[in-house]
């Protein structure tokens, strides 16, 4: 009876090791398919990202084959414009100096490149250059509302007579409404007839198949669409009165028409741009606003202006200068505080603001704005 029960104990002793042994190969089994699972995913990870550095580094290259070609095409038509811009000078007033930068907008905007001469209509001016300063004012109409006799006024009034002798202030008039031109000149000839004589008041003219086919903004809703037009001509606008007043002065200063400047505040620009100790400035901002009071050496416009041209369609002009100075300064995996202080070193921000902006009635249709400069 025992020898029996002792081996049926044996027995179930045998049984219960044998299903322990079992499931632990069972567990270790499914421990080691989980490994290989993981090790599986750790791979494909490890492939996905080696993949998307791969993809990375293959747009960059990209990137800078687009950039470089932009270069050598630049650099290819300021090498061919030259004979072009010599040819041109005969059909223009003796007194007036074409730019070959406006031979740039033809690489930019090919519909242009069929016409002869690409230069805006100069309506009063006599061709002044080799002053310090150009000051450039784009207007259009804004209907039953103009500040631009209030804006021209200010700044010309509170200028000394030999600081109107070393500037030219040059109204650009953006507008194909012919009547509002022929306003413009009519307001200047007979209330600053003085700076029209002495060639320190200029008034230009954009023609208008400079715009043709510029302004499209289809993919967008029409209410947004209309707003993306004003802006992209804005852009427009500003770049072509920049690469006008390039070639006449040392500096270029940025106004608009619907703002008011300082008393002195010419003085103050000529005492403060001479008692900086760094020329490595890339602008100076005698506004916090916008696009307005924004001063810039007249060699560098050319690398704004085409920076600008090659991004007019994606964001406004004074967010495009806030994009440039990231491209130019700030370098790739920079640290953001560095680069904030290297902005305030060449950067500069002159307080108080020297300009205010006045306007409430906007140039964009039925649009009201209120921004005034807190500095001011």
């Amino acid at each position: 009876m025992r020898t029996k029960q002792v081996n049926l104990l044996i027995t179930l002793v045998a049984v219960a090791l044998f299903s322990f042994s079992c499931f632990c190969i069972y567990r270790i089994t499914q421990t080691n398919n989980r490994l290989i699972n993981c090790r599986n995913h750790i791979l494909e990870f490890k492939e996905n990202m080696l993949h998307l550095r791969n993809k990375t580094e293959k747009n960059s290259q990209e990137m800078m084959k687009v950039l470089n070609r932009i270069k050598y095409e630049i650099t290819k038509r300021e090498n061919l414009s030259g004979n072009l811009v010599a040819q041109k000078a005969d059909i223009l007033n003796k007194n007036e100096t074409v730019s070959n930068t406006f031979e740039d907008l033809k690489f930019f905007f090919p519909h242009i490149r069929k016409e002869g001469r690409i230069y805006p209509d100069v309506i009063i001016g006599k061709g002044k250059t080799g002053v310090s300063f150009a000051l450039g004012i784009s207007t259009v109409n804004r209907g039953n509302y103009s500040y631009l006799k209030q804006t021209l006024t200010s700044v010309v009034s509170r200028m000394t007579l030999s600081e109107e002798k070393d500037s030219v202030v040059i109204v650009s008039v953006a507008d194909s409404n012919e009547d509002y031109l022929h306003s413009v000149v009519k307001m200047i000839t007979r209330k600053f007839k003085r700076q029209v004589r002495s060639g320190s008041l200029e008034v230009i003219s954009i023609p208008a198949f400079l715009y043709s086919s510029m302004l499209n903004a289809k993919h967008l809703a029409e209410a947004s669409q209309k707003l993306a037009s004003w802006r992209i001509k804005q852009v427009l606008d500003f770049c072509i009165l920049m690469l006008y007043a390039q070639p006449k002065a040392k500096y270029y200063l940025q106004l608009e028409d619907d703002i008011i400047a300082k008393e002195m505040y010419f003085t103050k620009i000529t005492d403060f741009v001479g008692n900086i100790s760094s020329n490595n400035w890339f602008f100076i901002e005698f506004s916090m606003l916008g696009f307005i009071g924004k001063l810039f050496r007249s060699e560098d416009l050319t690398h704004f202006v085409r920076f600008f041209l090659m991004f007019y369609k994606e964001k406004p002009i004074d967010w495009l200068l806030n994009d440039i100075f990231q491209v130019k300064v700030c370098d790739t995996g920079e640290d953001l505080g560095n680069c904030i202080k290297r902005n305030k070193q060449i950067r500069i921000r002159y307080k108080p603001s020297l300009f205010q902006h006045v306007g409430i009635h906007s140039s964009f249709p039925g649009k009201e704005q209120y921004e005034k400069d807190v500095y001011y």
